[in-house]
């Protein structure tokens, strides 16, 4: 392999697991685009995490084969693993990445790494969801990644388009700041990183792609799926409790003055109080049926609330409306009472009513009965919640600092790559 004896401008990264059959032709087809197209030292690397198969004799290959071609291997699988660890490494100005079966269309290359290079950016991204894109691809996918998309922008506040596109670059610098925040090793790994990215304040580049859809995906939906829900509600509470320090990167890359993460929107609201709230109805059915076994059904009745009660209020006060510290706790836990005592009128009335229609009525009637009756009373919650408890808390929320006023943050040491 040789590589340009000039400062590397870009270093193109291509994440493989197993991709014995397509790695030759892309790699080609890329390293011909890269000769033709790009006027600026280039690099291109494999990333190899943990084949079984012939890829990494094929990458090794190729590296004899073709100028400017490295890899580098991981005896870990993990797609967001590979390009942390080859992001981190890299001399480049620019590091990017392209998946290996190049269904982005490459001509989007060029305008995504401009804004990089010339400093005007520092993050930017391929969008499929673009009015301008040009995509080809099954119902179903379109589907799942417009509803991902949405459910970002709604709980989480997103303000980029498209996460998930595997065709991304970034400045080496941020990489370096920006990158030993990320957990995530798998798919979740691009998310997080745009989240991250635009909480410190980071300019995010959107390019429109033609994109066309791989159909021997070994994507399982099913499981990143999952991953990615559980990875949105480990990033939430890391930016809720201070424990991801985006505000650092506020202080060298941020392009707007700082504020502090902003509560969801009221469509996040709703979803996270749902989640609680559904988590709280099987707390409290459990419950009922346990004491229902030892006391009557009125005193099962009251004692399950009252202690669902208890940690949904504190569940909610964090989760879903994003208060933290323990100023006020005692006073919403007791507002939270009262709201309680509504909700137990609610469901003791529906009870009552259960009683005198049939006096016979099983345990499991009742259960039923008061399942229902709880659900409504979750959400005349909600709303208690929203426009009462909590509500001075919105209104007290500080403004966010002028653009010129000085803010005194601590410094971010810089990260060491051997």
């Amino acid at each position: 392999m040789k590589t340009p004896t000039e400062q590397l401008a870009l270093e193109v990264v291509v994440p493989v697991y197993n991709e014995q059959e397509l790695l030759e032709t892309s790699i080609r087809t890329l390293h011909a685009y890269l000769t033709a197209e790009l006027d600026v030292p280039w690099l291109i690397t494999i990333a190899d995490n943990a084949s079984t198969d012939a890829t990494l004799d094929i990458a090794t290959l190729l590296t004899y084969d073709l100028d400017q071609v490295a890899i580098l291997h991981l005896d870990e699988r993990g797609r967001g693993r590979a390009l942390k660890r080859a992001w981190l490494a890299s001399t480049a100005q620019v590091v990017a990445y392209v998946d290996v079966d190049l269904s982005t269309d490459l001509r989007a290359l060029p305008p995504l790494i401009a804004p990089l290079l010339s400093g005007h950016s520092d993050v930017a991204i391929g969008t499929r969801l673009a009015a301008s894109s040009r995509v080809t691809r099954g119902g179903k996918r379109e589907f799942i990644s417009r509803s991902y998309n949405f459910l970002l922008r709604r709980t989480m506040g997103a303000g980029f388009t498209d996460a998930q596109c595997g065709f991304k670059a970034m400045r080496t610098d941020v990489a370096a700041r920006l990158l030993p925040l990320v957990e995530d090793t798998g798919w979740f790994f691009d998310t997080e990183l745009l989240i991250l990215a635009e909480r410190s304040g980071l300019r995010i580049h959107e390019v429109p792609v033609d994109w066309v859809d791989d159909p021997d995906s070994r994507v399982d939906i099913l499981s990143t799926a999952t991953d990615d829900l559980k990875g949105m509600v480990r990033v939430t509470r890391g930016l809720l409790s201070g424990r991801i320090p985006v505000d650092r990167l506020y202080a060298e890359f941020g392009r707007r003055p700082f504020a502090p993460p902003q509560p969801p929107s009221f469509f996040g609201q709703v979803v996270r109080f749902a989640a609680v709230g559904v988590l709280s109805t099987a707390a409290y059915a459990l419950l009922y049926l346990l004491f229902q076994s030892v006391m009557t059904g009125f005193a099962a009745n009251f004692l399950a609330l009252l202690l669902t009660a208890v940690a949904n209020t504190a569940a909610n006060r964090r989760f879903t409306f994003g208060l933290r510290g323990r100023a006020r706790v005692a006073t919403h836990q007791f507002q939270g009472l009262i709201v309680f005592g509504i909700a137990w009128l609610i469901t003791s009335g529906s009870l009552l009513e259960l009683h005198a229609i049939n006096p016979q009525a099983s345990a499991g009637t009742e259960l039923i009965v008061l399942t229902f009756a709880n659900l409504l009373a979750t959400v005349l919650r909600f709303v208690l919640l929203r426009v009462w408890v909590f509500r001075s808390e919105r209104r007290a929320a500080p403004e966010a600092e002028p653009a010129d006023a000085p803010v005194a943050y601590p410094a971010l040491e810089k990260v060491s790559v051997s």
